[in-house]
């Protein structure tokens, strides 16, 4: 007992400035951490500084003056790494979801097909920003910033009721002050590639980019000030050598809920990044590096159809207020019971269609015999 109290009087003796120059050195869940440890760091913690630092090196793009003001505005750089660091899990994915949700009517009104625009009304594609940040192994290799959604001019625009996409690379560089390639080389970490055909037998390249790579895709609401990550942070899964024997195609992402929007009620949000092999020739040899070729979103509902534009909004809307965790295999075991129900909804759609065609073969080789039983 005399040894803690000497310990609480010896913390209480140092000055706040030693604390600070202590907090300001941990990462984000050590800070959070160390704010429950006693009053005097708890104080501290709530230095809107602090969390500056550890939002910039968490996500290099918060370091734009145009992104520390909007952080500003929607609540500071504490409660936006409250809000981004958490991934979203969401629970309401069960084994008979895919056999339970109602089926869309075989006719549908106008107004049914593109939903009650008065509830829409609040929702506008500029008040959105995604703030996008990859790593490979600890170190960043790309950073962009977008304001608005591309192509959404008006409630007439073709973009509410054609299919969801934004393509990152496509419009963040015209406002990116770094719009040079994006490249992955040996000298990033990447093993050296003697050639495709020892890839392919190895894929040593290939263990390398699922390991490595991180991607944080935030979308932000300056409206009703709330940010979400959307993004897995590692891989879910991706395809090697597709379609041509120089891409890698890695796809990241999270389920997010569709309640009231979608008769499927959950949604994938499916962030693909596509690299593509290019080999230099130089003095010392064959040098390889990996072309960030296609870094993009779309949602897709439990059929695998794309979401249109208008729904997109709402869902995307909605996912900024749901439910997230800190626990990474939580997160994991959502995206793979998704994909679970997804498999199996699409194993049932294809024995009922072929059941559907038995049938009908049944049903034309009866015709047929009864045809030729009263013709003879």
């Amino acid at each position: 007992m005399a040894i803690s109290v000497a310990l609480v009087d010896s913390m209480a003796s140092l000055s706040s400035d030693l604390f600070y120059d202590i907090l300001r050195r941990l990462d984000g869940p050590t800070l959070a951490s160390a704010a429950c440890a006693c009053a005097a760091f708890c104080s501290i913690s709530k230095e809107e500084r602090l969390w500056e630092n550890v939002c910039s090196s968490m996500w290099p793009s918060t370091n734009r003056e145009d992104v520390k003001s909007l952080i500003s505005s929607i609540g500071g750089f504490r409660k936006f790494y409250a809000d981004c660091f958490p991934l979203i899990v969401n629970k309401e994915v069960s084994e008979n979801q895919g056999n339970n949700y109602p089926e869309y009517p075989e006719e549908w009104s106008e107004a049914e097909y593109y939903g009650d625009m008065d509830g829409f009304d609040s929702i506008s594609p500029s008040d959105f920003v995604s703030i996008v940040d990859i790593r490979y192994k600890d170190k960043t290799i790309c950073s962009k910033v977008l304001w608005g959604i591309p192509n959404a001019n008006g409630f007439d625009g073709w973009f509410y009721n054609c299919p969801f996409r934004i393509d990152l690379l496509t419009y963040a560089a015209r406002d990116d002050e770094s719009d040079g390639e994006v490249t992955l080389s040996v000298s990033d970490g990447l093993p050296p590639v003697a050639s495709m055909e020892r890839e392919r037998k190895d894929g040593k390249l290939w263990r390398e980019l699922c390991d490595g790579l991180r991607l944080s895709w935030i979308v932000v609401n300056r409206k009703i000030k709330q940010a979400a990550n959307l993004a897995s942070w590692s891989p879910l899964g991706g395809q090697r050598h597709w379609p041509t024997d120089k891409d890698f195609v890695l796809r990241f992402g999270s389920v997010l809920p569709a309640k009231d929007i979608l008769p499927c009620q959950v949604v994938e949000c499916i962030l693909r990044m596509k690299f593509r092999v290019i080999h230099t020739e130089g003095e010392e040899g064959t040098h390889t590096t990996l072309k960030l070729t296609e870094l993009s979103m779309q949602l897709e509902d439990m059929e695998g159809a794309h979401v249109n534009g208008r729904n997109s909004l709402l869902i995307l809307k909605e996912a900024l207020s749901c439910h997230r965790s800190k626990n990474y295999s939580e997160v994991l075991e959502s995206c793979h019971l998704y994909s679970k129900v997804q498999s199996e909804l699409k194993e049932e759609k294809i024995r009922n269609e072929s059941r559907l065609d038995r049938l009908c073969i049944l049903s034309g080789i009866a015709a047929f015999l009864m045809f030729w039983y009263y013709m003879l």
